[in-house]
Parts: structure tokens; sequence; C-alpha cells
């Protein structure tokens, strides 16, 4: 489903015109966004939990050359499902 089919969706479970709803869901991500930069975590109930993780430096070897080389720390965003999504996901949808 990409955006234009998931806003169409959505406008038509609420209700609302597409554009209210397009504008709806980008308020949703800005916000999101600025907990992340923030380093907060956003939980949806019954949804998930996303989070920043920091991944520490490490040493990385090139397979071709045998090169090693140093990758820097980074953060990265995770999602960890609710269990009930995640057994849901597992069993093909079947509760």
């Amino acid at each position: 489903m990409n955006n234009k089919e998931f806003i169409a969706e959505l406008a038509q479970r609420t209700g609302q015109k597409s554009d209210a709803t397009q504008k709806m869901v980008n308020t949703l991500l800005d916000a999101m966004c600025e907990s992340f930069m923030a380093d907060n975590a956003v939980q949806l109930p019954n949804f998930g939990m996303f989070e920043v993780k920091k991944k520490l430096e490490r040493i990385m070897v090139n397979p071709s050359s045998g090169q090693r080389m140093l990758v820097p720390p980074k953060l990265v965003l995770g999602f960890k499902p609710n269990p009930s999504w995640k057994d849901k996901i597992k069993n093909g949808g079947a509760e």
C-alpha cells in the first residue's frame, strides 16, 4: 500500500477529506520526528513502540580486501511491536 492508497483508506474510515487526512498524518509524523530528535521513545497503544537506539563504535572487516575499518557510532530508529500483533503475524493473521 503506497501513501496515496493509505491516505484514501484512512480518509474513508474517518469520514474526512483526503487533504485533511494528509495534513493529520503529516502532523503526526512531524511530532514523532521531533520526539525522536529529543531522544524520546514514542509508544502507540495496541501497536508498538518506536525508540532511538545508539549503535556503538565497532571494527568491520572488508571481505574482499581484508582491510579493517572503524565504523563510527550512530543512532538508529527501532520498532518493537506489541506482543499481540507479533502473535497475529506469526499465525498468518488468524487469532
